[in-house]
């Protein structure tokens, strides 16, 4: 075999190896909205109103852990995290298990997590489970509709 066709042959086949490994490693919708869950989790931790309303879409709905009222519109919404930094300081959340659904451009992601805050020099915990709805907008996630609720005690 001459050199130039060995080395052809040679660049071709890294070409397939390389080819191979990107369609591995490129995200699929799951994993965005996996992604966006966790981008959600991060901004949440930073007790910034506004960079967690970025994350949900212009007519999106929240029925919040701490509220008994549904939020329809942003300014709502907006009210809902100023309150709920305010009254949870240091406010974390951590996710358990979720179960993510793709339907196109729309994904349901279900499952568990728990805040932490800080009250009176201690450490609190507050387990919830969720619902978050997402619609793809252009590349990103966006939620559109958000449905937390206390874990209720298990029956005795």
């Amino acid at each position: 075999m001459s050199s130039s066709l060995k080395t052809a042959s040679a660049k071709f086949t890294l070409s397939i190896i390389v080819l191979s490994f990107a369609t591995c490693a490129s995200a699929g919708p799951k994993e965005e909205v996996a992604a966006a869950t966790s981008t959600w989790a991060a901004a949440l931790g930073e007790d910034e109103p506004d960079k967690v309303l970025q994350l949900y879409s212009d007519d999106a709905v929240l029925w919040g852990t701490l509220s008994p009222t549904v939020r329809a519109d942003r300014s709502a919404l907006r009210d809902y995290f100023v309150t709920a930094f305010r009254v949870l300081p240091g406010l974390k959340v951590s996710f358990g298990d979720q179960l993510i659904r793709v339907y196109g451009s729309t994904a349901v992601n279900t499952g568990y997590y728990t805040f932490t805050y800080a009250k009176d020099g201690e450490t609190k915990i507050f387990p919830a489970r969720y619902s978050f709805t997402y619609v793809k907008n252009g590349e990103n996630w966006l939620i559109v509709d958000h449905h937390s609720s206390a874990m209720p005690q298990a029956p005795k």
